[in-house]
This record gives C-alpha cells, sequence and structure tokens, in this order.
C-alpha cells in the first residue's frame, strides 16, 4: 500500500486523475462492451482501441470516476515492483523496495502513468512478469504465478504493442534456450508459460471480436497507421504522384492534398481517414496493405533509411509533454463520464500548471545516469557473480522490451514521447537493482573480511 501510494502521487497532485484523449475512448468501451458479454445486447461500434483494457477497467470506475482505475494501476505497479525486488534481496527487501519506488516515482515517468487511464503502465508490469515467471519463478508462491501470469495476460491483451514486444521476448527466450540450454534448461517452464500468455492474449483478441464483430482480429478497428506512416515520411506520397495514373487506390481520390504528418491524415477532424470513415468508405484500411508494399518495393532504400531514423528517433523520444491539456477530452467528457467534471475542470492539468517540462528534464538525466550504470554493470564482474541468474535476467528482459517498442512504435506507427515514456522507466529500474545490488555485495565482502579477521 504504501509502494502505491508513492507512485500515484501525480493524480493526487493534479487534483484528478490524468485524462489523455484516448482515455475517453477506453472508458467509454467498457460498458457495451459488457453488455454484449453479459446481457447479449450488442452495439454497432465499440470504439478503435483495446476493448480488453476497457472491459477491465468498467468494473473500477463504472462511468462515474476514475479515481479508481488510478488505484487499481498503482496496486498493480507496486505488486509486481514488490515481487521483483523481494525476488533480488532476501534481505532488507522492504527497505529497498521502498527506496526504488520513492525514487522511480519522482525521477521517472511510472507515477505519471499510474496517474492517467491508459493501458500504457501495463506493458511494463507485463515484461516484468515475463521475467518473475521465467527467472524468478521459485520466488513465488503457486498463488502469485497465477496472479502474475493473470496480469501479463491483461497486459498483453490490452494493447497491440504489448502483444508484440511478448511475442518477441518469447522468440528472444527460445533462441537462448537453444543457444544456452545449459544455463537456460531450468527457465524451460517459466518460457512455456510466457507462450502460453501469449498465445492466451491472442486468441481471447480473436474470440472477443469473432463474437462483437462477426470475424476474428487481433485489433478491433485499427486506423490506416502504415499507410499514414509511409505517406508522411515521404515515399508514400511520391508513389501515389507517380502512379495514381495507372493505379485505381481511393487515396488517389485525395493524391493532391495528402499531409506531411500522420497525426494530420489520421486525426484531424477534416483529414482523409476522418473523412473517410465518417462516410463509411473503409477502402483505405482494405488497400493499406497492398499500397505499403508497393510503396516499399518501389522505395526500399529510402524507406529503410527512413525507418531507422524512425527507431533511432523514437529511442530518444521519451518526454512527458504528450500529457498537457487536450480539448477534446473536455469536448468528449460527458459521453464516458457522468460525474467529476468540474473537478476536471480546476485539475492542474486541464489549466495547464503540471510542470511537465521540469519531470521531463529531471527523467532525461536519469535515464542518462542509468545508460551509465547499466554500460558500467554490464562490463564488470557483477553479472557474472549473479549465481541465481535472476540480475542478468532482468537485464535481458528489459534491455531488448525498451528496444523493441521504440522499434515497433517508431516504425510502424509514429514517433511520439507517449510510447517510450511509458517503458523507459524500466531502465532506471534496472539501475536502481545495480545499485543496490552492488551495494549489498560490498556489504558482504566487507562482513567476511571482518570474519577472517
Amino acid at each position: 500500500m504504501g509502494g502505491a501510494l508513492l507512485l500515484a502521487w501525480p493524480a493526487v497532485y493534479n487534483g484528478y486523475p490524468l485524462l489523455y484523449p484516448d482515455s475517453i475512448t477506453y472508458i467509454a468501451s467498457g460498458r457495451p462492451v459488457a453488455r454484449a458479454l453479459l446481457l447479449h445486447k450488442f452495439s454497432e461500434y465499440y470504439g478503435m482501441r483495446s476493448l480488453f483494457y476497457g472491459l477491465g477497467i468498467f468494473p473500477f470506475h463504472w462511468n462515474l470516476s476514475p479515481w479508481p482505475v488510478v488505484g487499481l494501476q498503482a496496486l498493480l505497479v507496486a505488486y509486481m515492483l514488490w515481487l521483483v525486488v523481494r525476488s533480488l534481496f532476501e534481505r532488507r527487501t522492504a527497505a529497498y523496495y521502498l527506496v526504488l519506488a520513492g525514487l522511480l516515482g519522482v525521477l521517472t515517468s511510472v507515477s505519471w502513468y499510474v496517474s492517467v487511464v491508459l493501458p500504457d503502465v501495463l506493458g511494463p508490469l507485463l515484461y516484468l512478469g515475463i521475467y518473475l515467471l521465467v527467472f524468478a519463478r521459485d520466488t513465488l508462491s503457486g498463488t502469485e504465478q497465477w496472479t502474475v501470469a493473470l496480469i501479463a495476460w491483461w497486459a498483453a491483451a490490452s494493447h497491440i504493442t504489448h502483444l508484440a514486444v511478448a511475442a518477441g521476448l518469447c522468440i528472444l527466450l527460445l533462441a537462448l534456450l537453444v543457444l544456452c540450454s545449459a544455463q537456460m534448461r531450468e527457465r524451460t517452464q517459466g518460457i512455456r508459460a510466457t507462450a502460453l500468455i501469449v498465445l492466451a492474449a491472442v486468441g481471447s483478441q480473436l474470440a472477443l471480436h469473432a463474437y462483437l464483430y462477426g470475424k476474428p482480429s487481433l485489433m478491433a478497428d485499427p486506423p490506416p497507421a502504415m499507410a499514414a506512416r509511409v505517406i508522411a515520411d515521404g515515399p508514400g506520397r511520391w508513389y501515389l504522384e507517380k502512379h495514381c495514373g495507372e493505379i485505381h487506390l481511393a487515396l488517389c481520390e485525395s493524391a493532391e492534398e495528402l499531409p506531411d504528418n500522420t497525426d494530420k491524415f489520421l486525426w484531424d477532424p477534416n483529414g482523409i481517414w476522418s473523412t473517410a470513415s465518417r462516410e463509411g468508405d473503409d477502402r483505405i484500411r482494405k488497400e493499406e496493405t497492398t499500397f505499403v508494399v508497393a510503396v516499399v518495393r518501389a522505395y526500399p532504400r529510402e524507406e529503410l533509411s527512413l525507418a531507422v531514423a524512425n527507431f533511432w528517433q523514437q529511442l530518444g523520444a521519451f518526454g512527458l509533454w504528450d500529457l498537457d491539456r487536450n480539448n477534446w477530452v473536455l469536448e468528449a467528457f460527458d459521453t464516458a463520464l457522468r460525474k467529476g467534471k468540474s473537478s476536471y475542470l480546476a485539475s492542474r492539468q486541464f489549466n495547464d500548471e503540471l510542470p511537465l517540462d521540469f519531470f521531463s528534464e529531471i527523467q532525461f538525466w536519469t535515464v542518462v545516469a542509468s545508460l551509465v550504470i547499466a554500460g558500467i554493470g554490464a562490463s564488470s564482474p557483477l553479472l557474472r557473480r549473479d549465481a541465481s541468474g535472476r540480475l542478468q535476467g532482468v537485464a535481458i528482459i528489459i534491455l531488448p522490451a525498451l528496444t523493441a517498442n521504440a522499434f515497433l512504435t517508431g516504425v510502424f506507427s509514429n514517433v511520439e514521447e507517449r510510447y517510450q515514456c511509458r517503458v523507459v522507466w524500466t531502465l532506471p529500474l534496472l539501475a536502481g537493482i545495480l545499485i543496490l545490488d552492488w551495494l549489498d555485495r560490498r556489504r558482504e565482502d566487507r562482513r567476511a573480511q571482518t570474519t577472517e579477521q
């Protein structure tokens, strides 16, 4: 409970849970999905966001107040952090846990994403859950194993990026099992459990969408993000300018007004996709794969160069600026929440009084310092002295997850601060663990020297 309080301070300071435009969609989607599942009363549309997150938080807010959602997220993060710290430190566990939770809450984005109604904070919980099930399974009771697996399943089903990163971690773990069989053999059961969680999340998505829409899919109503990406980057626009006289794509109808950024293409009320979806014309989405493949074939070098640049840019974009005020939230507030509008209007977020620049700067230097610490830890004998393999396991999960998240979001979606900001706090977590482990070993060495004397 103490850790949860340390992690939810931005919501308390704000005077209301933080809301992002997507928050309203998630809050609004829970009720119609629950009505379809429990009462068999179907709706024509359930939204384009993850239905599992919206359904999962519905019993906590009931379209009345998002405060219980923040409480739930704070408890989940605090619980998973406790299990991770306990798996690594048998002594001073409570003290180390409170130190880590407090420092992460102040110096990184974790507390901000605990405080915003989004599934973003669940991604790191999924990756930490994979660490616990694979590398620290023996530190968990049977009930804890099932609890971690349930949290990991919900996290994987709540966002397509979380699911994709988890699938990539499964492939990495299987490769390690093949290449380092002697060291990884005892991890087989945990790797199998992780694979089952990923498969369960995939199966759940397919089944729910088949039930609600009549056809299985991993995403309910995805916008044509990849088409927007290649057009905003340039090659997609070049392809249409060159070939629209000989092909019959829906995008050719807008070839003279193509925007140079994805947000304008997808979310501008008068943008290409918004206009097409209002008119019920989904040809752009149906033709997306054909269009994107054709662009990549026509401009392979340019697309590769842009993909690398976007990945690199996303890797270093992790400020908190995306959590500032957004007027659309207020416009849509009444459709999702029946109470609390006056509190939201009085909040620091709505009045642009959150110190986002200050805490973004703090997090930037915290991440820089953490990179240095992680580099020193990787090159020192510290990890090699890790007989249990758990310290290595934390690094094996966190570093690839951070890289994969930047690759998937930067290359296939858009470069946004929020995408990397939601996971970057796991790097300072790794650095903090390395420091505490080093302090522990120094203390043990001094104790051993004193005993010898």
